[in-house]
């Protein structure tokens, strides 16, 4: 039987632990990496291939949600299971689009998580049983949503969106930089245009932003 490759994604130590012994008491299971941010994520899922991420939504330097949207893109048979204390439809929307194929809601862990990365691990959706009351039936029949019908439009980019959870957990324009491997010049400019796209003028408006945006935790 093939052996399920998974990586733990939480900013939490004591999280990923008890996760890896609840994951690894499956047979034909094996936790092959952890990381400690959303861009650590990224790096280690482009490297290792796991089968499934499950990925905490709010990590530092990367979301999980922007973390999400890298990971489908430059590894598409990778499937994200997306670990939230939040319940909301937007919200709900939002992992969908991003291209995760689970949500489950921390309060839900122990009873929902084992199920989920086994019905991930065979590429079919998974939802915590309070999430799956207020999905649209259309995704519930296949394995996509169409979620432009349902999803925000956000006036951001994805790389904006980066800029703005960087800047609100406060790195500098040099930090900035060097996170994102761009030029102090080019995160000076980035720095400029969200500001000036989400009519702001303090960081501290950039933080409440990024707060009500779910692009970082109070």
């Amino acid at each position: 039987m093939k052996t399920v490759q998974i990586l733990l994604a939480d900013d939490h130590e004591v999280v990923r632990q008890g996760l890896r012994k609840l994951l690894e008491g499956r047979q034909h299971w094996r936790v092959i990496g952890e990381a400690a941010n959303g861009r650590e994520a990224v790096e280690k899922v482009r490297l290792l291939r796991p089968d499934v991420v499950v990925m905490d939504f709010g990590m530092p330097e990367l979301n999980g949600l922007e973390a999400t949207r890298q990971i489908v893109k430059a590894v598409p048979r990778t499937e994200v299971l997306v670990l939230t204390l939040h319940n909301s439809e937007e919200l709900r929307d939002d992992i969908v689009r991003a291209g995760a194929r689970g949500y489950v809601l921390k309060s839900d862990t122990g009873n929902d998580l084992v199920d989920a990365v086994d019905a991930l691990q065979q590429h079919k959706p998974f939802f915590s049983a309070k999430v799956l009351k207020t999905l649209p039936r259309d995704y519930l029949r296949g394995s996509q949503l169409n979620v432009t019908r349902y999803a925000r439009r956000d006036s951001l980019t994805p790389r904006e969106r980066e800029v703005v959870q960087l800047l609100a957990e406060g790195k500098c324009n040099k930090e900035l930089a060097a996170a994102l491997g761009i030029s102090v010049r080019t995160a000076e400019t980035h720095r400029y245009n969200v500001m000036r796209k989400l009519q702001l003028h303090a960081i501290s408006d950039l933080v409440r932003y990024a707060i009500r945006n779910k692009l970082i935790e109070a």
